[in-house]
């Protein structure tokens, strides 16, 4: 049986909210679409009041920039970069060109062609998100894009010298200092100065988000992303502390970002409520998170561990935290989520910042069809065929061309009957199928 102590705000009223944001994206990408880069610094001043001569950053400035992080900031960031490229190394490796003679004669394959331009947009109005600029730009290098477009947000009136870094050492071609929907916005549709990309990843507020989703066909992204959200599921074998911490973590991240706890355990639930009280009085960011574990937060109690699983793949959170006394046992059998998190020694937060992991993950439940990003997401795998053979030809036109007919599809048909005349010494009447008089055995 499934109880819940504590149950977050109900789907209508976040609905609401998500039909304001819906309406104010789409004039805002109208105005851009209109007035190019006039309707850009109109927004930028509007909303950062952020107004220079040029948006784009020159490589002098960008070294002024770096040259303003200390030493151990410097390192620690180049550190952090290490890790997520080679992850992503790693999992390119994964990815094979092919190419196999599935007949004789017959030579099927494909290729993994990189995208040919990516804007990466890293935030920054609130927190400036330096990881962010690792698990986009540093990715989208590893893959080879050749054309890398950054924008971030400028960070209390001016650019953040840590993310403009790890734009620049992820291997950004260009990086400007513009946020939120005039970002995205000039990043897909173009301005006069700034040429429009194939494809926008990363993440962002609820503004850039649904600028994702109303751009996705005139350009690619790399998923639907809402706030963030955190699952911890929990047993006896954690304490109180661990869960809240780790619930808050996450919940600091804007007002509506859901964090829920998951346990077998009624006096960890208490006792993790009870917890969470205490931290709210002492957490820098307790005006956010606070918020969030208010109207976001849940805790839900269930009788077994099977409980708990079907639970945790019907929520699908991005970040899924397993304490438990068989966290590979959630391994094996969770299918719904962004990320996992195993073992009380693992955290979301070094999933998000230097592990080497993509912090950029599926929201919303688009866990159950989707993962995060990750170097594939910049990978197209386009197929390819040739014929080698006249015996190859003919036989495969034959059975093609019956096909064809089968469907009713005469031109088709023909595209197939003119391969058996030409290569098979044929007299194949026209828009007629082929009759079966070649073989080819594999």
């Amino acid at each position: 049986m499934i109880k819940y102590l504590k149950e977050s705000m109900a789907q209508a009223d976040r609905d609401v909210e998500k039909n304001s944001v819906r309406d104010t994206v789409a004039a805002s990408l109208t105005q851009i679409e209109a007035g190019g880069d006039a309707a850009v610094r109109e927004m930028s001043e509007k909303f950062d009041k952020y107004s220079p001569k040029s948006f784009r950053l020159s490589l002098d400035e960008i070294n002024a920039l770096i040259a303003r992080l200390t030493p151990q900031e410097m390192s620690d960031l180049k550190f952090a970069q290490e890790q997520v490229r080679n992850f992503a190394k790693a999992q390119r490796a994964s990815m094979q060109d092919i190419e196999v003679e599935t007949l004789p004669g017959v030579i099927l394959g494909h290729k993994n062609i990189p995208v040919q331009s990516v804007g990466c947009y890293v935030p920054g109005g609130k927190f400036p998100m330096v990881a962010s600029a690792h698990m986009s730009v540093a990715t989208a290098s590893v893959a080879g894009v050749p054309r890398i477009v950054a924008m971030t947000p400028p960070f209390n009136g001016e650019p953040n010298p840590a993310v403009i870094a790890a734009m620049h050492l992820g291997g950004a071609h260009e990086i400007y200092v513009l946020g939120g929907i005039q970002a995205v916005g000039a990043m897909a549709i173009g301005t006069e100065t700034i040429e429009p990309v194939h494809m926008l990843v990363g993440p962002g507020n609820a503004f850039v988000a649904e600028a994702k989703v109303q751009l996705f066909g005139r350009v690619g992204i790399d998923l639907f992303a809402g706030p963030t959200e955190t699952l911890v599921i929990a047993d006896d074998t954690v304490d109180a502390e661990m869960c809240a911490t780790d619930l808050l973590g996450q919940a600091e991240h804007g007002y509506n970002s859901p964090a829920v706890l998951l346990t077998n355990s009624e006096t960890l639930a208490n006792e993790t409520l009870n917890e969470i009280d205490r931290l709210l009085e002492i957490l820098p960011t307790a005006a956010t998170a606070g918020v969030s574990w208010r109207d976001y937060g849940e805790v839900i109690i269930c009788d077994t561990y099977e409980e708990l699983l079907d639970k945790a793949n019907e929520i699908a959170s991005e970040h899924v935290q397993v304490m438990t006394d068989r966290d590979d046992w959630f391994l094996e059998h969770m299918h719904s989520y962004g990320a996992l998190f195993l073992g009380a020694r693992t955290n979301v937060a070094n999933g998000d910042k230097v592990i080497g992991t993509n912090h950029t993950l599926p929201t919303e439940k688009a866990g159950r069809y989707t993962g995060g990003l990750w170097v594939g997401k910049f990978l197209k795998t386009h197929s390819y065929q040739k014929v080698m053979t006249d015996e190859a030809a003919t036989h495969i036109g034959e059975i093609g061309s019956r096909l064809c007919i089968l469907e009713g599809f005469v031109g088709h048909a023909e595209q197939c009957n003119v391969r058996v005349r030409r290569y098979g010494g044929r007299n194949v009447p026209y828009g007629e199928a082929a009759e079966p008089q070649s073989s080819l055995e594999p």
